[in-house]
């Protein structure tokens, strides 16, 4: 009974990984907290850039960084236009000159907004799994669309982030959210976008990948071999015994 148990086993770890792939658009998990931190390998301060500057740039960090419309970098907060982000707790650690914490209250370096009619397309250097971003006055038509090459990953909107994403520009309005990609999916592009208004974001953070997908292939091979090895170990163990 015990050889035969093993044997069933082996093959159920054998067969899967040639019968299910895992959907084209994978799931994102999000995390946003007033006062969060971020949890990624790599940050980006945007402070490099000159305010009403919108020319495509590509930062120390590898992060390529282009606007559409009435987007761009800017500074200070402009009635019914823009309002800076709000820093508190943790949300600013590692964000300060030479790694350190960027001072809580209102944000008084350079940040990033989509404008009322345009967009802000951050490109990678390579493929991601892990995006954080301060992002300041939240409202329900912010959003965040994640792409592989062409292919839409998901999109995050201000009411996934908070339960009322309402545009409160002071400290409850602010929140570091956490973006994780779900399923074995990784992404090269994300895209800033309002319907109304701004999306105002800064301090961003992202995790490099040591994968070798391919732009439009979300799908990680190395997921299916690994499976199968396991299955042929199962199965060699139980012609031992």
């Amino acid at each position: 009974m015990r050889k035969s148990s093993l044997i069933v086993y082996g093959l159920a770890l054998l067969v899967p990984p040639l019968m299910v792939s895992l959907p084209a658009e994978a799931g994102l998990l999000v995390s946003g907290v007033v006062g969060g931190s971020s949890t990624g390998a790599i940050q980006e301060r945007f402070d490099s850039l000159v305010p009403g500057n919108d020319a495509t740039t590509t930062l120390p960090s590898g992060l390529r960084i282009s606007y559409d419309g009435d987007a761009g970098p800017v500074s200070g907060s402009v009635p019914d236009i823009n309002a800076a982000p709000y820093l508190s707790g943790g949300n600013g650690l590692g964000f300060g000159p030479s790694g350190s914490t960027q001072a809580n209250g209102v944000d008084g370096t350079t940040y990033i907004t989509a404008g009322s009619a345009g967009s802000v397309t951050l490109q990678f250097p390579t493929l991601e799994t892990y995006l954080g971003i301060l992002w300041g006055s939240v409202d329900g038509y912010n959003s965040l669309s994640f792409y592989n090459g062409a292919t839409l990953i998901g999109t995050v909107t201000g009411s996934d982030v908070l339960a009322s994403p309402n545009g409160d520009r002071g400290i409850n309005g602010t929140a570091y959210v956490n973006i994780s990609t779900t399923g074995g999916s990784a992404f090269d592009r994300v895209v800033a976008a309002s319907g109304l208004n701004a999306f105002e974001f800064d301090d961003v953070s992202f995790n490099l990948t040591s994968s070798t997908f391919a732009a439009d292939d979300p799908v990680p091979e190395p997921v299916g071999v690994a499976l199968f090895g396991t299955g042929l170990f199962a199965l060699a163990f139980v012609r031992r015994r």
